[in-house]
């Protein structure tokens, strides 16, 4: 079995050689950029199974990176994990909307992000064990096991996140799901008042569900049920 593939885009030479060495030691097949747009770049020729991106970088910073990331069919399915050694909640925020799948603030532990690494790449290599294989009603088919999606025969690229969202949402479906218990299991970890994010990433993923919108309901002051 080959080597799962991370792409660490980071343009502090020391963190990526760091970054580089601990990954590779882990067992992974590392790919570096020093920038933004080599990273995207490298995104396409690389193909990896996870990004880590840097959030302040020259040029073409991280944000505008992960923006591109997840509006590209190409990449969107990529897990982003966001390196950033800025606090501010604000960051967090905008890049967890964006489509960040995680995130790690400066200086980390290389044993704690091999473990944050291998939990998201756990996250998204299997359905949730609710899930069927297959389920399909009308126009909507959800292939658990693929990560795919079609809507009306057309599939519809779905970010990682956007995706695990809509499986936790479909295999739970008639049951109410706060946005606090949403974070917990979509995102693996509790953003304690990052409520926001959830209700970005249903907004997005009604977008992209198209006429079956509305079978993603809100239940106001609570989160959301999709219909059973």
């Amino acid at each position: 079995m080959s080597a799962q593939k991370i792409l660490v885009v980071e343009d502090h030479r020391d963190t990526r050689e760091l970054l580089k060495y601990n990954l590779t030691a882990a067992g992974f097949d590392v790919a570096a950029a020093e920038d933004g747009q080599l990273g995207l770049n490298l995104a396409h020729a690389f193909k990896p199974d996870i990004i880590l991106l840097d959030l302040m970088m020259p040029g073409t910073d991280g944000l505008e990176v992960c923006r591109q990331l997840k509006g590209d069919p190409g990449t969107a399915r990529i897990p982003v994990i966001m390196l950033t050694a800025k606090g501010e909640e604000v960051d967090k925020i905008v890049g967890l909307e964006l489509g960040a799948d995680d995130y790690v603030v400066k200086p980390f532990s290389p044993r704690e992000l091999v473990l944050r690494i291998k939990a998201i790449l756990r996250r998204y290599g299997a359905p949730e064990p609710n899930a069927p294989k297959l389920w399909e009603r009308e126009g909507l088919r959800i292939d658990f096991e693929a990560h795919q999606i079609t809507i009306d025969g057309e599939e519809t690229a779905l970010t990682a996140t956007e995706f695990k969202l809509l499986t936790v949402l479909v295999s739970g479906a008639g049951k109410v799901q706060t946005r606090d218990n949403l974070l917990d299991t979509v995102w693996d970890t509790h953003f304690e008042g990052y409520s926001r994010t959830v209700d970005t990433h249903v907004r997005r993923l009604r977008q992209k569900l198209g006429p079956y919108a509305s079978w993603i309901e809100t239940i106001r002051g609570v989160g959301y049920r999709f219909k059973a």
